[in-house]
């Protein structure tokens, strides 16, 4: 685990993330807070190209959670098999659509303990929708997430919780909102989990990671 950067090498660091990409984007296809959560929910253990290519499908039939009733558990297994889970993740979706319908009046909540009350709903996820639906500066640390943070010195810390408030903590306020995505894509694509790409990284002159490739 690296040391936590200062304030002044941080903000240096999202600095040319914000100058190389002005406005990140999930990844995850959705069309509106409803369809966010339930491809959120099904990108847990699997990817988000994955998830968009079953949930094509699924949501121009099911994009309101009357509708994800209407069509069953075994017509969402349909649409989504091909995602690891699927059968758990299928009665999942089922489940938090019908409690959406009986207690939010078919509405996605914002807040994120109403978020994290659904089923196969946890914290990550309820972050994901709070920043990327509502644009709240919540920081849904993953696994590429954790691993940029320990390795460069950005949001250090032994669990995600740790990371996520090491990123509240020390990422300056006017580069929080887009904070997740700018590390998650950094994550998944530069400082990979094997092999890191260090020579076309971005900030190699300013993240601690002893192990940089050449």
């Amino acid at each position: 685990m690296a040391k936590q950067l200062d304030y002044k090498t941080i903000r240096e660091i999202f600095r040319r993330f914000h100058e190389a990409e002005p406005e990140p984007k999930g990844e995850l296809e959705h069309v509106n807070a409803y369809t966010l959560v339930v491809a959120v929910a099904l990108s847990a253990q699997a990817t988000d190209a994955g998830v968009n290519k079953a949930t094509r499908a699924l949501f121009e039939i099911a994009d309101t959670p009357e509708k994800m009733l209407a069509l069953g558990e075994e017509g969402v297994i349909e649409h989504i098999k091909t995602i690891g889970l699927y059968r758990n993740k299928a009665k999942n979706v089922i489940k938090l659509s019908r409690i959406l319908v009986e207690q939010y009046d078919g509405v996605v909540p914002n807040s994120r303990a109403a978020l994290e009350s659904l089923p196969g709903v946890g914290r990550k996820t309820a972050n994901v929708v709070l920043n990327m639906w509502w644009r709240y500066p919540a920081q849904a640390v993953d696994t590429h997430i954790f691993r940029l943070g320990n390795r460069s010195g950005i949001a250090p810390g032994k669990d995600v919780v740790a990371v996520e408030r090491a990123i509240e903590d020390n990422v300056p306020a006017d580069y929080q909102l887009h904070a997740h995505h700018w590390m998650i894509l950094h994550g998944r694509y530069t400082c990979v989990a094997r092999k890191p790409k260090c020579p076309a990284c971005l900030i190699r002159d300013l993240c601690q990671f002893e192990d940089k490739t050449l």
